[in-house]
């Protein structure tokens, strides 16, 4: 295989691998998978602010059931005491008066209690919600990825086999024509190699002045387009 024959093959394997990456893009499953990342991302952002949340609302209702247990403690040692022997007036006035305002801080406390319960209630069934959320984007990621795995099997073998292939004629070119194919493949999308039909490029298509074609038919047979800057292979094909 001449540098010629290389150079126009590699061109063409390169083409090719182009085009099967974007059979490989365009899949649907591709879209999908994008789709359930988004959403599993959106989800995992959402849960996180909902066990802030949770464990916000599980601390006010422990401090609040920590308080209420003990107004009732409280509430049980005056009785006790109330009930433990003879009081003067004055000491049953104050016991009275502290069962009393016990009794307050407990009906208060109860009160707050209700929408605190209630607004962790709605965190738990949020959290739940996003977790099963969470569990079902997993399952659909496995299943949409299987399905990209099984009906693109044959396309990725095709760019595994290319690839060997890319490999092995890279290897039949020189290292600088290599290096020059490879600035030239990113810079036109794969078309890097052009060859010269009379004075016409094959790519670019731009006619060359006689004085330019003069010169590039008495130079190497591999040079530069003077126009668009591609690879030019000056023979022309069968006469390499």
């Amino acid at each position: 295989m001449t540098q010629v024959d290389a150079l126009f093959r590699l061109q063409e394997l390169d083409l090719g691998l182009l085009k099967r990456a974007s059979v490989l893009a365009a899949m649907p499953q591709q879209a999908r998978l994008k789709t359930i990342d988004l959403a599993a991302k959106k989800v995992a952002s959402e849960l996180k602010g909902i066990v802030g949340q949770r464990k916000d609302a599980e601390t006010e209702v422990a401090d609040a059931e920590a308080a209420l247990s003990h107004y009732h403690e409280k509430t049980a040692e005056v009785r006790s005491a109330a009930e433990g022997g003879e009081h003067t007036h004055r000491e049953v006035r104050s016991l009275e008066q502290q069962l009393t305002s016990l009794a307050k801080h407990i009906e208060k406390a109860e009160y707050s209690l209700v929408p605190l319960r209630e607004k962790l209630e709605k965190l738990q069934l949020a959290e739940r919600n996003a977790r099963l959320m969470q569990e079902r984007l997993q399952g659909e990621r496995a299943a949409t990825d299987a399905s990209l795995k099984e009906e693109s099997a044959s396309l990725r073998a095709e760019i595994v086999e290319l690839s060997r292939e890319r490999e092995q004629v890279a290897n039949r070119l020189g290292a600088d024509l290599l290096e020059r194919y490879e600035v030239a493949r990113k810079r036109f999308k794969g078309l890097a190699v052009e060859r010269l039909h009379g004075n016409v490029p094959s790519v670019c298509r731009v006619k060359l002045q006689p004085s330019l074609f003069h010169d590039l038919s008495q130079g190497d047979e591999i040079t530069e387009c003077p126009y668009c800057h591609r690879i030019l292979v000056t023979s022309e094909e069968g006469q390499e």
